[in-house]
């Protein structure tokens, strides 16, 4: 009897270690409703950073702003739609010097690894110096690149691969220089 206690102890324990923070990619997983992708809080709850109708928080940077830009295929230069984006995020991490930023690349699931993993980085640096070029100061972004190994979506299709091809620029706290 009691190594069965021990045992259900041991499973509880190991449950509730899984869970630790079930809202990372906000409510019903990757690109959810806790905003686009659900990013932006890393891992401390909205309500501790403000929400999305507080313009100094992150869940307004990733749902108004927008923290996201997209790629074609095989690609990482910014279109114009994207440098609008990263324009609006530029000015908003100006004007929120006590927030730091990683930018994610991803690619689609097409091709090796490798290469994706190379052109998910190649994606990072696009976005980082174009922030860069709107006045954030490098010190407070960083780049890592994901390449195929997080798709939003995932199925053989040209709608799903769109989706995959990302840069997502993730907020947290952090000094700012």
């Amino acid at each position: 009897m009691r190594l069965h206690s021990s045992a259900l102890l041991l499973i509880g324990v190991l449950a509730l270690a899984a869970c630790n923070n079930p809202n990372r990619f906000g409510a019903g997983g990757a690109g959810g409703a806790g905003g686009p992708g659900g990013y932006g809080t890393d891992g401390i709850g909205s309500a501790g950073l403000g929400g999305a109708n507080d313009p100094n928080s992150p869940a307004y940077f990733a749902q108004t702003v927008g923290d996201r830009v997209l790629f074609q295929v095989d690609q990482s230069t910014i279109n114009p739609e994207a440098r609008m984006i990263l324009t609006g995020q530029g000015q908003w991490l100006a004007s929120h010097p006590q927030y730091t930023a990683i930018i994610e690349g991803h690619a689609d699931e097409q091709g090796t690894r490798e290469y994706n993993l190379a052109l998910g980085a190649r994606r990072a640096s696009a976005v980082q110096e174009f922030l860069v070029s709107q006045g954030v100061q490098p010190s407070r972004l960083r780049t890592v690149s994901y390449g195929k190994e997080r798709p939003l979506q995932v199925c053989s299709d040209e709608s799903c691969y769109a989706q995959n091809r990302r840069a997502v620029t993730v907020i947290s706290v952090g000094a700012g220089s």
